[in-house]
C-alpha cells in the first residue's frame, strides 16, 4: 500500500525517508518539491537521486483531491467542491482582496456541532478529513491559482480553518496540517495569518495553545448561555464562563494580542441593544483592563431549514456602534461569494450523514426563538 506524502509534516516526512535509508535533507528537498513547486510526479524531482526516486515511486504517492466542480463569483471569489470518497464532498473557498488572498478550508465531511444558523450542520456529519485531505485543499488551490493568474510568487497569504466542520474535533489530523502550512519549506504562512475557528472545544483550545498557537476565532453568537445553548449546542458542554476563561488562557500563547469573536446577526434573536450590552458585560467580566478581543459581526446567509432571518443593515450598524462606543474593536464582515453559496455558513458540500441530523435539528426547531420587542 502506497503512502500519500501530503499526510506528512516535515518531521513526519523525515521519519518516512529514514525508513527508506535516506537522510533528513532529502526529506526537505522532497517537501519543497511537493509544496513549493506543486509537483506530484517523482520523475520531475531532478535534484533527488534516481535511486530515491525509484524507491518513492514504489512506496509513495502525492495524491491530491479530485475537483468535482468550480464556481466563480461575480466578486472574484472561487469555490471548489472536492470529492473525499464514499459519497462525501467538501468545499473550499478562495477570497481575493487587494492586499491578501485568503483560502477557507474544510476539516471534516459535515459537522457534528449542529449550529442552528449553519447549513453545514444541517447536513450532519460523516467523518474527519485526513491531514492529506486538509492540506490537499491548499496544495491544489495555491498551484491552480499560480497557473490561473500566471504568477510564480505565493498567491494565498492567509488561511482560515472556517470551512466545513469543527477543526478542534479533528485535532490529530489538524495539527500536522497546520505545521505544513506554517513551514518555511512549504507555504511559509505567518502564525498571525493562519486562523483556526472553533465553536468552543475548550480542552482542544488549551492543547492548541501549547502545540501550535495560531490566530484563534471563536464562534460566539450569543451573550448568555440560554440562548447560546440553542444556537450552538456545544455550549451545553462548555458554557460561556468556561469558554471565555479558555480564551484568556490562549492569549498567553497567541501570535496576536486578541481573540476574534464571530457573531452571526440573526433578526430578532441576538441582535437587540440589550444583547450588545450583555456582550460588553461578558467581555468586561473577563478583562484585566486591557483590550483583549474584537468582534466580527457576520450578516446571516438565510436558508429555509434554519427558520432564521438576516438582521437588517441598520440594526447591524447600531449593534456595532454600541460595542465600538464601549471600546471594543468591532467590524462587520463583508459578504463575499453569496451568489455561489460560498459565504459564511453556506458551505454544505455533500455529506453521507451518520448522526441522525434530521432528528436533532427538528428538536432544536421546536425551541422557538421569539423576536425581542424592539425598543
Amino acid at each position: 500500500m502506497t503512502v500519500n506524502l501530503l499526510d506528512f509534516d516535515l518531521d513526519g516526512l523525515a521519519v518516512f525517508c529514514q525508513r527508506l535509508g535516506e537522510k533528513r535533507f532529502r526529506a526537505t528537498q522532497l517537501f519543497r518539491w511537493i509544496h513549493q513547486r506543486g509537483a506530484s510526479d517523482f520523475a520531475q524531482m531532478s535534484d533527488l537521486a534516481k535511486g530515491l526516486r525509484d524507491k518513492l515511486a514504489g512506496q509513495a504517492e502525492i495524491r491530491g483531491l479530485t475537483v468535482l466542480s468550480q464556481n466563480l463569483s461575480c466578486d472574484g471569489t472561487i469555490k471548489w467542491l472536492f470529492d473525499v470518497g464514499d459519497g462525501n464532498a467538501v468545499e473550499a473557498v478562495f477570497i481575493p482582496e487587494d492586499d491578501r488572498g485568503t483560502l477557507c478550508i474544510s476539516s471534516q465531511a459535515g459537522c457534528a456541532v449542529g449550529c442552528r444558523f449553519c447549513s453545514t450542520g444541517h447536513q450532519g456529519f460523516s467523518r474527519n478529513l485526513s491531514s492529506a485531505e486538509i492540506v490537499g485543499q491548499l496544495w491544489f488551490a495555491e498551484h491552480f491559482l499560480r497557473r490561473h493568474l500566471n504568477r510564480t510568487d505565493r498567491v494565498i497569504s492567509n488561511v482560515v480553518m472556517m470551512g466545513m466542520g469543527e477543526p478542534l474535533q479533528n485535532y490529530d489530523q489538524l495539527l500536522p496540517a497546520l505545521r505544513v502550512m506554517l513551514d518555511d519549506h512549504a507555504y511559509g504562512l505567518s502564525r498571525r495569518r493562519l486562523t483556526v475557528s472553533t465553536s468552543g472545544v475548550v480542552p482542544m483550545m488549551d492543547r492548541l495553545a501549547q502545540d501550535c498557537p495560531v490566530a484563534l476565532a471563536v464562534s460566539l453568537h450569543a451573550p448568555q448561555d440560554a440562548l447560546r445553548d440553542n444556537l450552538v449546542p456545544l455550549n451545553r458542554k462548555y458554557p460561556l464562563a468556561e469558554l471565555l476563561a479558555a480564551c484568556k488562557r490562549y492569549l498567553a500563547h497567541a501570535p496576536r494580542d486578541f481573540i476574534t469573536f464571530e457573531y452571526c446577526m440573526l433578526d430578532g434573536v441576538n441582535d437587540q441593544p440589550e444583547h450588545a450590552q450583555q456582550l460588553i458585560d461578558l467581555v468586561n467580566a473577563h478583562s484585566d483592563g486591557k483590550t483583549w478581543c474584537k468582534f466580527n459581526l457576520i450578516p446571516f446567509n438565510p436558508f429555509a431549514a434554519s427558520g432564521l432571518l438576516r438582521s437588517v443593515p441598520q440594526r447591524v450598524a447600531a449593534f456595532a456602534k454600541i460595542l465600538s462606543d464601549a471600546g471594543i474593536v468591532t467590524t462587520v464582515r463583508k459578504t463575499r461569494g453569496d451568489d455561489i453559496a460560498a459565504a459564511c455558513g453556506q458551505l454544505a458540500g455533500s455529506v453521507l450523514d451518520r448522526t441522525r441530523v434530521d432528528e436533532r435539528m427538528a428538536k432544536q426547531r421546536t425551541i422557538v426563538l421569539k423576536p425581542v420587542k424592539e425598543i
